[in-house]
């Protein structure tokens, strides 16, 4: 049974997180990955009063759809959209998400 040291391993391993954008980056899935996290940290983006009034979220042509069960709720989103957008531009990049449309 031969055994496998850690001497043995490749010495230029990458980091799994810098594999992972490299790959993702030759498959030119980049912008698909970091649309599905921005859908998936909604609630941690606007907090989850906001989150759980929010019924669909879905992104198009650069644009995030955002379909909110509270008139209130909408009207406040509406009121604050570019805080919103500059919350998504700080954590994604500005290529992401260009407006925001509430309904």
């Amino acid at each position: 049974m031969q055994r496998y040291s850690s001497s043995n391993r490749k010495k230029d391993a990458a980091p799994l997180e810098s594999a992972f954008k490299e790959l993702l980056k030759a498959y030119r899935l980049e912008d698909k990955y970091q649309e599905k996290s921005l859908i998936h940290q909604w609630p941690e983006l606007v907090g989850k009063t906001i989150a759980s009034r929010t019924t669909s979220l879905f992104i198009k042509e650069k644009k995030l759809f955002v379909k909110v069960k509270s008139g209130p709720v909408k009207k406040e989103l509406q009121m604050n959209k570019q805080k919103v957008l500059d919350l998504i531009t700080e954590k994604y990049g500005e290529e992401l998400i260009i407006d925001l449309v509430f309904y």
